[in-house]
C-alpha cells in the first residue's frame, strides 16, 4: 500500500509538536525522561495516524464500459433530483462560470441527480474519476466551515469544482471540506483539459470531508442506496445508459 507524499509536511508539523513538548517539560522541570517520553508518544500516535490517512491503496476498476463509480471512499450520505428551476439555483449560488466551459450547459438542460459521498477521518481521501473522459478544472471556491453533512455545505464551504466528460455524460465534481481542514487538492493541469480513465486518482481531500457528483438524470441509473458503503474506484454506483456491459 502506498502512501502520499503530501503527508511529509505534516510529518514535520508533528515532530515539531513533540519537540514542542519536549522543551516545555524541561522548562518546567517535569523531568528530562516525563518529557522526552511525552514527546516520544505525541510524535509516534500523531505519525501513526498521518500515515494511515495519508494511504493510497491500488484499485481495480472492473472492466464494464456501462459503470459509474464512487469517486471517494465513504458513505453515500444523500441522492438528490434536481430539477432544472432547483439546478439552475444551485448553479447561481456555486459561482462557476459556464461560460468557459459550453459543456456545463448539458447539465443544466433538464433534471439532475446529485451523489453525495461523506468520508470520515478514518476513510481514504484519495479521489478517483468515476469516469473515464476529459476532466477540466473549473475553478477553487474558498467558504465557510459547515459541517459537510449540512446541504448548505455543497455552495458556501471551500471546494474545488471538475467536470468530467465523454461521449455519454458529463459529470460535475466537487470536493468539499468542512471545519476538521480547510485543503483540498487537484493533481492535473489546472490550466488545461486532461484524459482521464475511469479509477485514475485526480485529487485528494484533508481531513473528513464530502463529495458530490452530478450527472445528467436521464443519462444514468442509481444503484446505490443512503448508508451504502463504497469504495472509490472499484464500487459501481451507478450505470449509463444506453451503454452496453
Amino acid at each position: 500500500m502506498g502512501i502520499r507524499k503530501e503527508v511529509l509536511p505534516h510529518i514535520v508539523g508533528g515532530a515539531v509538536i513533540a519537540a514542542a513538548i519536549v522543551f516545555g517539560g524541561i522548562l518546567l522541570k517535569t523531568g528530562t525522561s516525563a518529557a522526552l517520553l511525552s514527546g516520544g508518544a505525541v510524535f509516534l500516535i500523531l505519525g501513526a495516524y498521518l500515515l494511515y490517512f495519508f494511504r493510497d491503496p491500488e484499485r481495480t476498476p472492473p472492466g464494464d464500459p456501462a459503470a459509474v463509480l464512487a469517486a471517494a471512499d465513504g458513505k453515500i450520505a444523500a441522492i438528490v433530483s434536481l430539477d432544472r428551476e432547483d439546478f439552475g439555483i444551485f448553479y447561481q449560488r456555486s459561482g462557476l462560470d459556464g461560460t468557459k466551459v459550453p459543456a456545463i450547459q448539458r447539465l443544466l438542460e433538464g433534471g439532475v441527480v446529485r451523489i453525495s459521498i461523506f468520508l470520515s477521518l478514518f476513510d481514504v481521501h484519495v479521489n478517483r474519476a468515476p469516469i473515464s473522459g476529459t476532466s477540466q478544472f473549473l475553478g477553487y471556491f474558498p467558504g465557510r466551515r459547515w459541517f459537510t453533512f449540512q446541504e448548505k455545505s455543497s455552495t458556501e464551504n471551500q471546494r474545488n469544482a471538475i467536470l468530467m466528460r465523454n461521449p455519454h455524460t458529463v459529470c460535475l465534481v466537487q470536493q468539499i471540506v468542512g471545519p476538521v481542514a480547510r485543503r483540498v487538492v487537484y493533481w492535473p493541469d489546472k490550466n488545461h483539459p486532461v484524459d482521464l480513465k475511469i479509477g485514475d486518482r485526480f485529487g485528494m481531500m484533508k481531513f473528513g470531508s464530502r463529495l458530490d457528483v452530478y450527472f445528467p438524470e436521464e443519462d444514468i441509473e442509481v444503484l446505490v442506496r443512503r448508508g451504502d458503503i463504497v469504495v472509490a474506484g472499484e464500487s459501481v454506483i451507478a450505470r449509463l445508459r444506453g451503454v452496453e456491459s
